[in-house]
């Protein structure tokens, strides 16, 4: 897949809001489908932008496990706000694509329409849509090369994806302000974007005023930034964007245990907490529809009435969906106890044996939009404890022989 080529030398400019408003209108004139945050109906959701007048300026939410609520801020702050519960991958990969359809013809025979195999049709407009993603978190660009990894890279690729992803501008919005159920840099990552972006933002909001830094990086973004006519990156504001982004880092109070993950995970399949958490969790799927990496799907057909007319339909699934494991003579994990199991060993563990890598980016979505507030970090560190707890058992019983 075509990825962007960094730069070894970034370039900097200072943008104000008059220049945020000139790059959408930049991409805009360039084909590109603008997508950003915006505030609307209580939370802040990625939508088609117009301008930069629909970015969440002066909104940020507070947040806590299983709570959520956006906040006026006074400071006018538009980058404030952490991950909110729509995904980047909506758009890259879509919740519902169809596969192909299906007619009966007069004579009794079945005509296939738009057969495609491996790659979705979008009837309404042929070819795929040409994106431009404008505020992305670094933890999301974290996730968004996750899903590089299996959707396009890997053995089995999605084409629909992949055109999709490669023809995308991503705009990144370094870190400032962490929520409070962010991880991100106990998982690797960080609030700064290091990485799979055009242009990156850091918002600086001081007594000169408020203002972002840009910096670029691809040789493509650097003719872009030109274009939206930069003031020039000052010493200054250069030190305090950078201090910002620090200072997000230090203030980040979740993480995840201090342990190989994949050794906890291995060695805990048959822990106590899988009960205790098991007891609390509705099995309702919200970790997974609101996760930027988890990617199961499956396939539905739909008919008319007359049977004369048939669609194959691609979906999201989860893997807390008791038909999700359902083989012949029924599902292989019916209990709330082994499906929670399978979602958090797969995420921590055993992606590594298929992707290279961890499922989680930390970016606390999972947290924060569980009805019943069940923290991955938690249930990780607990699982830690029993873990240590028995070995330490087992080291003292050898001892006692």
């Amino acid at each position: 897949m075509r990825r962007a080529t960094m730069t070894n030398s970034p370039t900097n400019g200072v943008l104000d809001r008059d220049g945020l408003s000139a790059l959408v209108r930049l991409l805009g004139a360039r084909g590109r489908t603008v997508i950003g945050p915006t505030p609307r109906d209580g939370a802040v959701v990625l939508d088609e932008m117009a301008s930069a007048d629909d970015l969440p300026f002066g909104w940020g939410p507070e947040v806590e496990a299983g709570r959520h609520r956006l906040v006026p801020r006074a400071d006018g702050a538009v980058f404030a706000h952490t991950a909110g519960p729509q995904l980047w991958k909506t758009f890259l990969h879509p919740q519902r694509e169809k596969l192909w359809s299906a007619e009966r013809t007069p004579d009794g025979r079945l005509s296939v329409i738009e057969e495609n195999p491996g790659q979705p049709v979008i009837e309404e407009n042929p070819g795929q849509p040409s994106y431009a993603f404008r505020g992305v978190r670094p933890c999301d660009l974290r996730a968004i090369a996750i899903q590089d990894r299996v959707l396009a890279d890997g053995r089995y690729q999605d084409r629909g994806y992949e055109e999709r992803r490669t023809g995308a501008f991503l705009v990144a919005a370094q870190c400032t302000e962490p929520g409070a159920t962010c991880f991100c840099v106990s998982m690797g990552g960080g609030p700064a974007a290091d990485a799979g972006f055009g242009l990156a933002l850091t918002e600086v909001l001081d007594e000169t005023g408020h203002r972002f830094l840009a910096r670029t990086g691809s040789e493509a973004w650097q003719e872009v930034l030109a274009q939206v006519s930069p003031q020039p990156a000052d010493p200054a504001t250069e030190h305090t964007a950078r201090s910002a982004v620090d200072a997000a880092r230090d203030r980040m109070v979740r993480a995840r245990p201090p342990a190989d993950l994949r050794t906890l995970m291995g060695e805990s399949l048959e822990a106590d907490r899988w009960d205790d958490v098991a007891a609390r969790c509705l099995t309702c799927g919200n970790c997974t529809m609101v996760c930027p990496t988890c990617f199961c799907t499956t396939t539905e057909e739909v008919t008319d009435l007359t049977g004369g007319h048939a669609e194959r339909w691609l979906r999201w699934d989860s893997c807390f969906d008791v038909d999700f494991s359902c083989l012949h003579g029924g599902p292989v994990r019916s209990s709330a106890r082994s499906r929670y199991r399978q979602w958090l060993t797969h995420k921590l563990s055993t992606w590594y044996e298929q992707f290279g890598s961890s499922g989680c980016v930390g970016c606390g979505r999972c947290v924060t939009w569980c009805p019943v507030g069940i923290d991955i970090t938690e249930e990780a560190t607990a699982l830690h404890d029993e873990l240590a707890d028995r070995l330490r058992r087992e080291k003292q019983r050898e001892t006692e022989r």
